[in-house]
């Protein structure tokens, strides 16, 4: 699993500009003060809002833990940093992570992603976070949070730089420290615009010109910044000199010595320091990592002395190539450090530990007894794993045997060295793509980024059937239920290899088998799936990676043979009739037409023309108990409605934006025959000026806001649909923040 490799989205255009430091100063910023882990562009807008219940349903992790940190000065207090699901702080009473990000809307989707975290050991309620996912043109600017309460609110302080916590390196760190002589000033490393320095606690940032590294703009530039002791040290990723240190003049200075220097350099991924033995170590690897590592080393620094020692537990060789990554040590016990193997998929990674200064070392994973009954998923159809992508590891300040380590799915403990078990909970990561609500049986079954398929029996916990199996795929591609027959459920998927791409189950989702074939196409580019209301039709859509898309295949037959569809638009997501098994639709977005078929898929006609086109992300969704009650749900082009089987399209009136839409038991009151509620993630500015999650209980005609400020985590534009069984529950996809639900209060 390659967690949160999933290509992101992109809702909004966004300047297309890259702004690089030179010379003095350039960072700077609007500061706005948030309440209460709200946003201020977005507080206090009137408009028509239902107060919700929010909740996160339980799987467990999911997605790459790129940073963990324990503050230094407090028991049991403790951060993580995800690449696009935002940070958390550890509830170490209730054995739970509370997100601490949630607040950030629509319009700031690029802040979902922490590059890094700082705590201030001498001002415990301090708290820093330097936000950004992607340094592409596309992506905004990165912002740098600022907290009093340990996250219970913050200030907002944007950048001119982009910052990459979803890019290469986003496992190194951490970039962003408070300085050790002084808790007003703040040092940000970046990957393409140098060292950044703040004065006044992060208020305003300015260019630090002394730092002598040369900012490239395809490169890491600073991987990591580290106090030890009074000294402040930085990595540096771009060759030349990897390492540097504050001087007594206050410049900077290469670091004496050190291992790696020269043209033929390795990359510092992390560094800790133990104050205890005024020892630094530093992890190395021939790249920045999560992927694409074959070699790594481990050093020591004597601080006192400036000698240098090769510490490395374990020199990678042929036949078994990885990297070093995460570095920890025991504050506890001077002279106990910790350090991971990344990116070694034979043997899988291990954590090394050393109690006398890494003359010696001893693998955790050799005698690890992993308990994943609580998140079984991780199973992964077969045994657990002790961890891949191991970049993040922390050891306790107060206990030295209470180890963390994130990988690229969840974060593990141990406490007596042994045992080790997931420490996720409340950490959820998911990338979202498909929601069913069952009438019967399941709760919910999901798609997911990277893990497949689930079907929730409960919210409040971890599926106990872990991922969908025969066959465990990665990242679903599509799931569809027959709606005359919903026990049957199909699912299509990136597989392992040249494996099956495609499964179906008799039983709702509790069990699965595969499709007897398989068009040829299916391994390299499965695509969306839909089924007849009747389940004897399948229509399998194929769209490769790089976005090349095939002819769609029909099978009537369950899977067991297959046959091309020329009439069908090249890569269009197909949509079954919720009540005619002779009824498909499908929406060509290249030209803006509605496609229909009466044929039970075996031909395509043009249905409405002169629709919005041009993007992958416009959809139609079909209104459950009716037929050819159509919704097309078209960005920034509004929300459309076809009530004849999608020959016409009206606009509904007052909204401005829709991007995801589903639906839900109709209002009580309304009869058996009462319109089903509607949900969506889009702007009505009657009900609300930004894009926001919205139910209407009379077919579009008026709105009612059901998030708040508090909860808006970020892009939401894949998937909404609401419960048939529970008038007003709803679920709702996100991109790094799992499945949400919520119900009125």
């Amino acid at each position: 699993m390659r967690a949160s490799s999933v290509p992101q989205p992109e809702p909004a255009p966004r300047p297309r500009r890259r702004t690089v430091l030179a010379g003095a100063a350039v960072v700077a910023a609007s500061a706005s003060v948030l309440p209460a882990s709200g946003t201020a562009s977005a507080a206090r807008r009137p408009g028509k809002t239902q107060p919700h219940r929010w909740r996160t349903a339980a799987i467990g992790g999911t997605g790459f833990v790129t940073g963990v940190l324990f503050h230094p000065a407090v028991r049991g207090l403790a951060y993580a940093r995800t690449d696009i699901g935002g940070a958390y702080r550890w509830d170490d009473r209730g054995s739970r992570w509370t997100a601490l990000t949630d607040h950030i809307g629509w319009d700031d989707w690029n802040l979902m992603g922490v590059e890094a975290m700082a705590v201030d050991p001498a001002h415990p309620d301090r708290l820093y976070l330097a936000l950004g996912t992607y340094t592409q043109p596309y992506a905004s600017p990165g912002a740098v949070l600022r907290s009093e309460d340990r996250g219970a609110t913050w200030s907002r302080v944007d950048l001119t730089v982009r910052l990459g916590a979803n890019e290469d390196g986003r496992g190194c760190g951490e970039r962003l420290l408070v300085d050790p002589r002084d808790s007003d000033t703040l040092w940000l490393g970046t990957r393409h615009d140098g060292l950044l320095r703040s004065t006044d606690r992060g208020a305003t940032w300015a260019a630090d010109t002394s730092f002598p590294a040369t900012p490239s703009a395809g490169g890491q530039g600073v991987t990591l910044l580290v106090a030890a002791g009074r000294t402040v040290y930085a990595g540096w990723a771009d060759g030349g000199t990897v390492l540097y240190r504050k001087d007594t003049s206050g410049g900077w200075e290469a670091v004496p010595g050190q291992p790696s220097a020269g043209a033929a350099t390795k990359v510092p991924v992390r560094a800790a320091y133990d104050a205890g033995s005024r020892a630094l170590y530093v992890s190395y690897a021939d790249g920045p990592g999560p992927n694409n590592q074959a070699d790594g080393s481990v050093h020591r620094l004597d601080t006192v002395t400036g000698a240098w020692r090769d510490v490395t537990p374990v020199a990678p060789g042929d036949g078994d190539a990885f990297g070093y990554g995460g570095v920890a040590v025991a504050a506890s016990r001077p002279g106990t450090v910790v350090v991971s193997t990344n990116n070694r998929w034979g043997p899988v990674d291990t954590l090394f530990r050393s109690t006398d200064g890494g003359a010696s070392w001893t693998s955790l994973k050799d005698t690890a007894v992993l308990d994943v009954s609580e998140t079984p998923y991780l199973k992964w159809g077969g045994e657990p794993k002790f961890g891949w992508w191991i970049q993040a590891v922390a050891v306790d300040p107060y206990d030295a045997r209470h180890i963390v380590h994130g990988t690229g799915a969840t974060i593990y403990g141990t406490r007596d060295l042994v045992h080790w078990a997931p420490e996720i909970r409340g950490l959820e990561e998911s990338s979202v793509r498909q929601l069913i609500a069952p009438p019967s049986g399941a709760l919910l079954l999901s798609g997911l980024g990277d893990i497949g398929v689930m079907r929730h029996d409960r919210l409040t916990a971890s599926p106990a059937r872990g991922m969908a199996s025969n066959p465990v795929f990665g990242t679903a591609t599509g799931l569809a239920l027959a709606t005359l027959k919903p026990s049957y459920v199909v699912r299509t998927g990136w597989p392992s290899g040249s494996g099956p791409a495609g499964a179906y189950s008799r039983d709702g989702g509790a069990s699965w088998q595969p499709f007897a074939s398989q068009p040829a196409i299916a391994p390299s580019a499965p695509g969306p799936v839909a089924v007849s209301a009747d389940g004897a039709t399948l229509l399998w859509t194929f769209i490769h990676w790089d976005g090349t898309k095939y002819p769609a295949h029909r099978s009537t037959d369950g899977g067991a043979t297959w046959a091309e569809v020329p009439t069908f638009p090249k890569g269009g997501t197909p949509v079954a009739d919720p009540l005619d098994p002779r009824r498909f639709y499908v929406y060509d977005t290249d030209t803006g037409a509605v496609f229909l078929s009466t044929d039970k898929g075996a031909t395509f006609t043009e249905g409405a023309t002169g629709l919005p086109s041009g993007d992958v992300q416009f959809r139609i969704a079909a209104a459950p108990g009716r037929s050819g009650d159509l919704w097309l749900s078209a960005k920034d082009d509004g929300l459309l409605r076809s009530n004849d089987g999608g020959h016409t399209f009206r606009p509904v009136a007052g909204c401005q934006a829709s991007y995801a839409l589903g639906f839900g038991k109709a209002a009580p009151g309304r009869g058996r025959a009462g319109y089903p509620a509607v949900f969506q993630t889009g702007r009505v500015t009657a009900t609300y000026e930004g894009v926001a999650v919205l139910r209407s209980d009379d077919a579009g005609a008026t709105w009612v806001r059901i998030n708040d400020d508090a909860h808006q985590w970020g892009w939401t534009g894949e998937v909404v649909t609401g419960d048939p069984r529970v008038h007003g529950r709803v679920y709702l996809g996100t991109n790094g923040r799992g499945i949400q639900y919520a119900d009125p209060r």
